[in-house]
């Protein structure tokens, strides 16, 4: 891409083969996102066990994406990538050639966990040397096309990706061929990538920055409350995969109709990623999260899981819901703009809350069908995941600031 073109889109002109690698990388992650589930269920396994194999997961997730910025500043990005890559292959071997291959439980528990250590080290590292590297007045495009390549990859080209694949490859040979997606990626993002990070400050710091964390939801309350609707954000996204193929499989949809209704959601979701990002600058960050993420959510939850039933089981009738889920789902995109401006100073701090919020519903969403499914269905969860989302709108309510902050905020996104 000339480098004017990348620039005025948005995208530094120096790490455009690190947008690319990631958007690689992020699809080789997500080949199994949405048949993985039911294929190990297929296999032997219970519902529980496949939850609590993802909610482990997603622990990992958690802790990698909490630590990936004191990595990548005290080590620089490029190592805390390439370590999140070892990680990601190792765990990948482990899991499909010890634990599916044997139908090994433990092991798939044991490697599927530090897969989970993959790719918050490799994605999150990145979007520290993209804040360090960019120049102020393009830092909020910038991070946006982060976002854009990270989902656009994770749950769009991941699924499409894996709807094309299993029918040729296998589903065992599709996540093999996952390690061949992520070392296309790490190529592009740190060898074609030369551009330079210098660490800044001594490891000592680092962790007192990574302290500051923690200490500054004491300080702040307001920036827990907005960690805690960013787990709200995702938590049906995580927990969907685990039991909504099988729901919809009851109702007469294949696996490769699935991948295709939910990739098609999550393109739905990178476009209204920008368009709420514009949104939320007219309406107000809160506004716009209140009424189309909570509440939009909520009601779009609803809808995309009733969908067959009130319609027979038409599958552009389900699309059409999912579509609307993924877009409202955008309605959150204002909070990476709306926590950080609550305090003056500690910004990075007020993020890393935002940034464990990212990471958590990896295993929230999981767990919480784990633990109720049993006891209160398929739908009983559904109206769980829609009441939390109405939860996010009431608590997003009290994350207030001066108005006048959030003139001068908005106007140094735009």
């Amino acid at each position: 891409m000339n480098n004017r073109i990348s620039e005025k889109a948005g995208i530094p002109a120096h790490l455009t083969w690190g947008y690319l690698g990631v958007l690689i990388f992020m699809m080789g992650d997500g080949v199994e996102q949405g048949w993985l589930s039911p294929y190990l269920i297929e296999h032997g396994m219970n519902i529980q066990q496949s939850a609590s194999l993802f909610t482990v997961y997603g622990i990992t997730i958690a802790i990698s994406s909490w630590f990936s910025g004191v990595l990548a500043e005290s080590y620089g990005p490029r190592k805390a990538m390439l370590i999140g890559l070892l990680l990601y292959i190792i765990g990948t071997i482990g899991f499909v050639g010890i634990g599916m291959a044997k139908l090994d439980y433990g092991a798939m528990l044991f490697f599927y966990a530090i897969r989970g250590f993959g790719y918050p080290l490799f994605a999150y590292s990145f979007m520290v040397w993209v804040t360090y590297r960019t120049p102020q007045n393009m830092l909020g495009r910038a991070v946006g096309w982060f976002w854009f390549v990270f989902t656009g990859g994770l749950n769009v080209l991941g699924a499409y990706y894996s709807s094309w694949a299993i029918g040729r490859l296998g589903y065992e040979n599709t996540l093999w061929s996952s390690i061949f997606w992520v070392l296309i990626g790490a190529f592009f993002a740190l060898v074609l990538n030369k551009d330079k990070f210098e660490t800044k400050a001594s490891k000592g710091s680092k962790w007192k920055e990574l302290a500051n964390g923690l200490t500054i939801v004491k300080k702040e309350p307001k920036v827990l409350l907005g960690g805690i609707v960013r787990v709200i954000n995702t938590t049906a996204q995580f927990a969907f995969p685990v039991f909504l193929p099988l729901y919809m499989a009851e109702h007469g949809f294949t696996t490769k109709e699935w991948l295709q209704i939910w990739g098609t959601i999550f393109t739905s979701n990178i476009i209204f990623n920008l368009i709420f990002g514009f949104v939320g600058d007219r309406m107000g960050w809160q506004n716009t999260i209140m009424w189309f993420g909570g509440v939009g959510c909520a009601i779009t939850t609803i809808l995309f899981y009733y969908s067959p039933i009130w319609f027979g089981g038409s599958y552009w009738a389900v699309m059409a819901a999912g579509v609307a889920w993924g877009a409202l789902l955008a309605g959150y995109v204002p909070l990476s703009a709306l926590v950080p401006s609550l305090v003056k100073e500690d910004k990075g701090a007020a993020m890393a809350i935002l940034n464990l919020g990212a990471g958590l519903p990896v295993f929230v969403g999981p767990a919480l069908v784990g633990v109720l499914i049993g006891t209160i269905g398929s739908a009983g969860v559904i109206w769980v995941l829609a009441g939390l989302y109405v939860l996010s709108a009431v608590l997003t309510k009290f994350i207030t600031i001066d108005k006048i902050a959030e003139l001068k905020e908005i106007k140094e996104i735009i």
